[in-house]
């Protein structure tokens, strides 16, 4: 089975950075389902408004279902993130494994 890995890249309204930082650290909390090892996010390195989400799922069936997650504090707390974001900053990544490590 290949693992996906899922990113979203985007920048923030500097002035959100607090707010963000405090609503980013909520979903790590929530963020729990069947097939995903794991939910990290990176700050760009010299740009302090500027971030990527890494989602690593086990399958592309865990990647897939987690699509159909239907969690209300989840979806407003993505929706408080799309919210804070500079639009047409956001770019959406899916890697597929090709090799098993």
């Amino acid at each position: 089975m290949s693992k996906v890995l899922f990113t979203i890249q985007y920048e923030i309204i500097p002035e959100k950075r607090d707010e963000y930082l405090k609503v980013i650290r909520e979903l790590k909390n929530l963020l729990k389902a069947e097939g995903l090892e794991s939910y990290i996010v990176y700050e760009v390195k010299g740009k302090p408004v500027a971030f990527q989400e890494l989602y690593t799922f086990t399958s592309m069936e865990a990647y897939e279902a987690f699509d159909d997650l239907n969690d209300e504090r989840i979806n407003i707390l993505i929706d408080k993130i799309t919210g804070m974001t500079v639009d047409k900053s956001t770019k959406y990544n899916t890697l597929v494994q090709l090799l098993d490590q």
